[in-house]
Parts: structure tokens; sequence; C-alpha cells
């Protein structure tokens, strides 16, 4: 007969993973029950219930401050710098943001608020590109609080500057980005 034949084992062997599938579940709920703020029981159900009203409350949290982001750029004053001409958009009153593009490498666009200039550049990959960008924006009077650089493929950066103005910075905007896009070529 092809019956199969039960192994003494495999009962065991149900239980242990029994086991272990409870007690993953088990720390699960441990791990959810330190993410969620403010549960007075730490059952089963007032932790799902707790989770459930922290995920809501989070998307109503996440929806307000994507409608306030979006507020706030229909706002915000921008200048683009295209080769030779400059389009000024919006009525912001201390931010300003400013970009130096055309069809090829380098692209420099960028912004100044309270105090601080982002600088976002994609250009061809150099030896000491890095180095000769953030002693030019040291040359502007900026101090560089931060820098990140991501190759794009095996030819690009993508390099991020955020600089915070100093005593004695002059340049407008506009001027950042076309002493950085003219270090670039």
């Amino acid at each position: 007969s092809n019956a199969r034949l039960r192994q003494p084992s495999q009962p065991y062997d149900h239980v242990l993973s029994e086991k272990k599938r409870r007690q993953r579940l088990r720390q699960r709920f441990l791990d959810l029950s330190a993410i969620v703020p403010g549960l007075e029981k730490m059952d089963k159900t007032s932790v799902l219930g707790g989770a459930i009203k922290y995920l809501k409350y989070l998307q109503e949290r996440a929806k307000f401050l994507e409608e306030k982001v979006t507020n706030h750029q229909n706002t915000e004053s921008t200048v683009r710098v295209r080769q030779t001409h400059i389009t000024v958009t919006g009525d912001g009153e201390d931010e300003e943001e400013v970009s130096s593009v055309d069809s090829s490498l380098p692209e420099v666009v960028g912004r100044i608020s309270d105090g601080h200039v982002l600088l976002v550049i994609h250009c061809e990959i150099q030896k000491g590109v890095l180095a000769n960008l953030v002693k030019q924006v040291e040359n502007l009077n900026l101090t560089v609080i931060s820098t990140n650089v991501t190759s794009f493929g095996s030819l690009a950066l993508d390099i991020t500057i955020l600089a915070q103005v100093e005593k004695g910075f002059a340049a407008t905007i506009e001027e950042v980005v076309r002493i950085l896009r003219s270090t670039l070529s």
C-alpha cells in the first residue's frame, strides 16, 4: 500500500514549530508595544488597538504635513536661471531658489532660506570636484554644515551641500550658482 507512515518525530516537530511560531508572535507584540506610545495595558488586544489608533494618528499627521509643505511651496520665491535669462516666480520674502540648467552638465540648483544655503549639483565625475566646490563655498563666507555625494551611473555625481551664511556673505544666490557652475566648467 502507498499510505504514508508517520515518523515518530513528526508530532514533536509540529509541536516545536508551533512553539516557535508563538514565540515569534509574542516577540512581535512586544516590539509593537515598545513602538506605540501611551499604552496602558500590555495585552494583545490593547497593543493591537493602540497600534491601529497610532497608525491613524500618523496618517492624519502625514496628511497635515504634506498639505503644509504644499502650501509653503506655493508661497516661496523661486528664481530659475537658464543659460542667460532669469525667471522669478512666487512671493516669498526670505526664501529664494535659483538653478543653472541647460541641456548638458553641470547642473546647479541653489536655495537660500533662514541663513542657510542648500546647493544641489549634478556634474560629471572629476578628480577633486568636491574639494573645489567646498573651497569655493567657503570663499563666499559660507560655512559648510554637511555634504552628500552620490554617484549617478559611472559618469555623473549628485552633490548636495548645506551651508550656513556667515558674517561677510554678500553674494546673491544667483551669483553663488554662477560661481559654482564656472568652477565645474
